[in-house]
């Protein structure tokens, strides 16, 4: 449904169109409600969450947050870049041998293999580093994952670097590997050639005619000049839609390779600060003051002071805007997981001044359950909320870019309820944390639709467009999701926004 069509339909279909794409998009959204939350019961049950509980003493309430938080946010942004890469490898592929037609930007092939090749990614990456954390935090623990979280901020970096190399490269050897344009280009010339040779010839023919006393014998001329201005006119044709197609090539490939770089320089640089965040008070807590006042006057500063130096830049870029929601992001988990610390203390003073007494052990245990319990369940909040936002920031410029609003919504539909039923069908072999962070894929699959949606929303020439598109994303959101009002109440605007960005 192309966006000049839109105007076409009178104000009732644009409102019955409207809330179908817009169901469409909420129901995929719903979808996703049931299998994280019940996905998100098995990571807080006793047994997954016992390693998480003995771990609060080493590195503090505020660095349990913090780190979980950076960890959960590390992974969706990984697997959703990755998914990124993957489409657009397959998509740069797609367009440099030119397996579409003529016109890459309606080409249904194009946009299906790379948004099933995204999606895919996203949720097979998702699965990778869910197994990953697990297997670490079993393994090594809270300290562990500490580690191995900081070296991979370092790492990012530099891999960006030779990352940008070998796409380069890529892209390099795809153009010139392929012949498609060269061999136009040379059928079109010998053409050309082949056609001034036979009008050069019939005027030398018609010359020697006139010069033998005006024999008009042979065929006559004006049949022949008709034939070949028609031939000359075919094969300008020709040339011309050859010229514009390859310029729609380079166009596009232009376009899929400033989403890659933004989306890689995205990765290597948007974690920075909330890991420097969770580094600074997870050692607070590994040296022994977890639990001081002054750790959270010096997160309170180094959120506000890595802010600043952020939000102030000159040359300011998307990574470092989600950069700083990511940071704030993490200091509210670690926020909340302490004040549900505070809350057991709070409960046992009052229980104390009610003559029911309360062992020091057994009030610990329960404030590095509740702490633990509640760092989980924020950071797999914000985790999903990331996917779903970074998902929109790119189904929202595919509408934009004019691959079609059906499309993208139905596509990445289609696709999502796929591999959520995947996903569920292949639990056991995924394990909890594998299952965790493909579910989390899922999400910003979803998000495509979801965000693809919010830009339907806006483009119709009418107010009932709009609402009926509206209403559809929030009613199919609602009643497939249980009614679920809080969480899909928070993920819709979050959505609409990252949406109608444009960080490319």
């Amino acid at each position: 449904m192309a966006h000049t069509k839109l105007g076409a339909w009178s104000p009732l279909m644009q409102t019955a169109g409207g809330f179908a794409l817009g169901a469409v998009a909420g129901c995929v959204l719903g979808a996703t409600e049931g299998p994280v939350e019940r996905s998100l019961s098995v990571l807080t049950a006793a047994a997954p969450l016992k390693p998480v509980m003995e771990e609060v003493r080493t590195v503090g309430a505020l660095g349990l947050g913090t780190l979980i938080g950076a960890t959960a946010l590390t992974v969706a942004m990984t697997s959703v870049v990755a998914g990124v890469v993957l489409a657009a490898a397959v998509a740069s592929v797609f367009v440099a041998t030119r397996g579409c037609g003529a016109s890459h930007t309606d080409s249904a092939g194009l946009w299906a293999s790379a948004g099933l090749a995204g999606a895919v990614g996203t949720t097979l990456s998702g699965a990778t580093l869910g197994v990953s954390v697990e297997w670490i935090v079993k393994s090594y623990g809270m300290l562990g994952l500490l580690w191995a979280l900081s070296i991979f901020t370092v790492l990012k970096p530099p891999l960006n670097f030779v990352f940008k190399f070998l796409w380069r490269q890529g892209e390099a050897c795809c153009t010139l590997g392929s012949p498609v344009w060269a061999r136009e280009r040379e059928q079109i010339e010998i053409a050309e050639l082949q056609q001034r040779q036979r009008v050069t010839v019939q005027m030398e023919q018609r010359i020697m005619m006139l010069e033998r006393e005006g024999s008009s014998s042979g065929t006559d001329p004006k049949i022949t000049w008709d034939n070949e201005r028609r031939q000359r006119v075919e094969i300008e044709r020709k040339k011309m839609e050859s010229e514009e197609a390859e310029m729609e090539q380079r166009t596009i490939q232009d376009w899929i390779n400033t989403v890659v770089l933004k989306h890689v320089d995205f990765l290597a640089f948007s974690g920075i600060p909330m890991t420097v965040v969770a580094i600074v008070t997870s050692g607070f807590g590994v040296f022994g003051y977890g639990g001081h006042q002054s750790v959270f006057i010096v997160l309170v500063s180094l959120v506000g002071v890595i802010a600043y130096l952020l939000l102030k830049s000159a040359d300011f870029k998307f990574w470092m805007l989600v950069g700083c929601m990511g940071m704030l992001a993490t200091f509210v988990i670690a926020m909340l997981t302490l004040h549900a610390g505070q809350v057991v203390v709070t409960t046992a003073m009052k229980m104390r001044a009610a003559g029911q007494n309360q062992s020091k052990e057994d009030i610990s245990t329960r404030m590095n359950h509740r702490s633990s319990l509640e760092a989980l369940n924020a950071a797999f909040f914000v985790a999903k909320l990331c996917e779903l936002a970074l998902g929109a920031a790119v189904g929202g410029p595919l509408v934009r870019r004019a691959a079609g609003e059906v499309k993208v919504i139905a596509g990445a539909a289609v696709v999502a309820l796929g591999l959520l039923a995947g996903v569920e069908v292949l639990a056991p072999v995924l394990g909890e944390g594998g299952k965790a962070g493909a579910l989390l894929g899922v999400v910003g699959a979803a998000g495509v639709c979801v965000g693809a949606a919010a830009v339907v929303a806006g483009r119709w020439p009418s107010w009932q467009g709009t609402v009926g598109t509206i209403a559809g994303l929030v009613i199919g959101a609602l009643g497939v999701g249980k009614w679920h009002i809080v969480n899909i109440g928070l993920q819709l605007p979050v959505a609409y926004v990252f949406a109608m960005t444009n960080p490319f």
